[in-house]
């Protein structure tokens, strides 16, 4: 193909179509997993973590400053006891002013 600006396009477009096809892909095969909770009052949380069914005790939340300083991440999951005392603060090279790390008990695990 002849590098014309209509050949460049088209070879984007290519690339962007691979693209799309690969991310499909990736997401047929994460299919089989199971999907998150329903966020219902009636059925118990339990813990983020893959292959744990322990009920969620407690809510961890970190705040920190997005890689590219554009503004604030906030990571939020509910882990069984277990899991949460093996939690520490993983993003301390993103602290600012406004840095949260914080453990909460559930209301309904009390």
């Amino acid at each position: 193909m002849a590098d014309t600006k209509q050949g460049r396009d088209k070879q984007a477009d290519d690339e962007a179509k691979r693209q799309r096809e690969r991310d499909l892909e990736e997401a047929r095969k994460r299919g089989d997993e199971a999907e998150p909770d329903a966020e219902d009052g009636d059925a118990p949380a339990t813990c983020y973590r893959r292959d744990c069914a322990e009920p969620a005790a407690f809510v961890v939340l970190e705040r920190y400053q997005e890689e590219g300083g554009h503004g604030a991440v906030e990571a939020r999951v509910e882990l069984c006891e277990t899991h949460t005392a093996e939690e520490s603060p993983v993003n301390l090279d993103a602290v600012y002013e406004d840095y949260v790390f914080r453990v909460e008990p559930l209301p309904d695990s009390a």
